[in-house]
C-alpha cells in the first residue's frame, strides 16, 4: 500500500537530480499565482533554480595516479592542452590522486573503446610527466571506458528551504563542475553550517521561556538558509567565470587573476589576492569574497583610467612643449615621435 511517511527535518542532499528543489520550485510557483496580481509585486521572492546554459561543455574520464615519493603530495596537479586539460586532485595522503581528463563530447578520446595505443601517444608527447605514471591496465581502462557528463552549472535561491522543515544543501543547492575541487568541500561546509544553526536555534530555545523545543527545527532551517543562501550563487557565479569558452574565459578569468597578482603586490592593503588565495581563507565567506573582488575590480579599473588619463595628458604637454621648442606643428611632433617608440620596440 502506499504510504507518506513524516518527519521532523527534510534534508534534500540527492546532488545535481535536484529532485526535492524542483519540487519546491514547483510549490513556490503554485503559491505565488494564487496571489494578487496587484500584491504579487511586494510579496517575497519565490524559490527558483537558476540555471546556466552550458557554453564550454566537457566530459570526463577517471583514472588513478600514484606519484613519486619525491613529488609533494599536498598539491593539485594540473596541465591545459589543445585537446584536452587534465586535472588531478589528492585523493589521500599517500600521494595517490584522481585525475580527470576533461574533453569536448566530440574528442577522439571522448569516446569509448578509443584506441589505448593512441592515448599513450598523446601522453608521451604532450604529457610525459604523467604519463610514466599511469600503467598498460590503467591506460587500457582509461581509453576503453565511455566517458561521463559534468553537471552544468546551477543554484538555488534566494533561499534554501521550503517553509520550516525543508531544506537543500550541497550540489541540490549550488552545482558546479568539479575542476577546483569547490563541489565536496563546500557540501562539507553545508553540512558544518547545518550543525551549527543547529546548536544555536538549541541554545536560543533553551534560553526562551516562551520557545519549546518543537521551534529548534524551524529555528535552525531558517538560520541556515539566511547563512547560506547568498553563498549558493556567489560560488556557482564565480566557478563559471572559471569555465567560459573563448575570450571570455581570459576576460572572466585570467585577466582578473592577473590584475589581482599586480594590484595585490602594489597596495596589499588595498587590494585583495587573487580568487584562489581568498578560497583558502576560512574567515570569509563566498559572497564576501565575491562583493570584494567586484569592488577591486572596481577600483583596478579606476586606477588604470587616472593613469592613462594622467599619461595623456602628459604627453599632450610635452608634445606643446617641445613643437615650441623645435618650432614644429603638433602633429609633425607627434608622427616624429610615433616613429621613435615603433623603431624602438622594432629594435
Amino acid at each position: 500500500a502506499l504510504q507518506t511517511p513524516t518527519t521532523k527535518l527534510l534534508i534534500a542532499a540527492d546532488g545535481s537530480a535536484r529532485t526535492v528543489a524542483n519540487a519546491i520550485e514547483r510549490h513556490d510557483a503554485t503559491q505565488r499565482a494564487k496571489i494578487n496580481p496587484l500584491l504579487r509585486p511586494f510579496a517575497p521572492k519565490p524559490f527558483k533554480v537558476t540555471r546556466f546554459v552550458d557554453d564550454n561543455a566537457r566530459v570526463y574520464k577517471s583514472v588513478p595516479i600514484a606519484l613519486p615519493a619525491d613529488w609533494p603530495h599536498d598539491l593539485n596537479y594540473s596541465s591545459r592542452q589543445d585537446r584536452l586539460n587534465l586535472e588531478a586532485l589528492p585523493s589521500d595522503d599517500r600521494g595517490n590522486l584522481c585525475a580527470l581528463l576533461l574533453m569536448k563530447p566530440e574528442e577522439e578520446f571522448a569516446q569509448a573503446d578509443a584506441s589505448a595505443e593512441a592515448l599513450r601517444a598523446y601522453f608521451d608527447e604532450n604529457l610525459p610527466q604523467f604519463s610514466a605514471l599511469i600503467g598498460e591496465k590503467e591506460m587500457t581502462a582509461l581509453a576503453k571506458k565511455p566517458a561521463s557528463t559534468l553537471p552544468a552549472f546551477r543554484f538555488a535561491g534566494p533561499r534554501l528551504n521550503c517553509e520550516k522543515r525543508t531544506l537543500v544543501l550541497g550540489d541540490a543547492a549550488h552545482t558546479v563542475k568539479p575542476y577546483y575541487g569547490l563541489g565536496a568541500n563546500t557540501a562539507l561546509e553545508d553540512v558544518q553550517m547545518l550543525s551549527d544553526a543547529l546548536d544555536d536555534a538549541a541554545k536560543t530555545t533553551a534560553s526562551s521561556a516562551d520557545v519549546d523545543d518543537e521551534a529548534v527545527v524551524p529555528t535552525a532551517v531558517q538560520l541556515f538558509s539566511d547563512r547560506r543562501s547568498a553563498d549558493s550563487a556567489a560560488l556557482v557565479t564565480m566557478s563559471r567565470n572559471m569555465d567560459r569558452p573563448g575570450k571570455l574565459f581570459f576576460l572572466c578569468f585570467l585577466a582578473p587573476l592577473i590584475l589581482d597578482g599586480i594590484f595585490h603586490k602594489l597596495a596589499p592593503k588595498i587590494f585583495d589576492p587573487n580568487m584562489f588565495a581568498m578560497f583558502q581563507r576560512q574567515d570569509i565567506t563566498f559572497w564576501k569574497i565575491q562583493r570584494k573582488k567586484r569592488l577591486d575590480r572596481v577600483l583596478q579599473i579606476l586606477s588604470i583610467g587616472t593613469l592613462l588619463t594622467g599619461a595623456g595628458v602628459g604627453l599632450k604637454t610635452g608634445v606643446n612643449l617641445l613643437a615650441r621648442v623645435v618650432g614644429r606643428s603638433n602633429m609633425f611632433v607627434s608622427i616624429v615621435m610615433a616613429a621613435v617608440a615603433a623603431i624602438g620596440v622594432i629594435l
